[in-house]
């Protein structure tokens, strides 16, 4: 019924909306002092994130990184196929268009392919975050 950049959009202000909720909470609530260092990450700009899995909440900060340059909503997520199986997750993960990956090139080339030439348009915004390590180091 609509165009993929406006479903893109309307997807991103309620995924922004709820996102926004846990940089409050982690910052305020919980008075956790969060500093970004190092290279300047441009307001608005489509970026490729490539990040540690130290912890539980890594993806946490990234959310923090986003909204403070305005692009909360458009985080997409590379992700091992098994969380898009979990219950209710799994089917925002797929609403979001997150890129499941088994772990295997052979397995994951072609669909990956297919996901990321979706994402061509560089009006559309896009933050594709990944953990390379694949899981959180504990």
């Amino acid at each position: 019924l609509f165009s993929i950049s406006y479903s893109r959009k309307t997807t991103s202000v309620f995924f922004g909306a709820w996102l926004t909720l846990w940089p409050f909470l982690f910052e305020k609530i919980n008075k956790t002092k969060v500093v970004f260092s190092g290279d300047i990450v441009p307001s608005r700009e489509r970026i490729l994130l490539i990040a540690n899995h130290r912890t539980e909440v890594d993806w946490m900060y990234l959310w923090d990184l986003a909204l403070r340059k305005g692009c909360i909503g458009y985080i997409k997520y590379i992700l091992k196929s098994s969380l898009m199986r979990l219950p209710i997750f799994g089917w925002a993960f797929h609403i979001l268009e997150f890129i499941p990956v088994e772990r295997k090139w052979e397995a994951d080339e072609s669909n990956m392919r297919r996901m990321l030439s979706t994402f061509k348009d560089p009006q559309d915004p896009l933050w594709l975050a990944i953990f390379p390590e694949g899981t959180d180091f504990t």
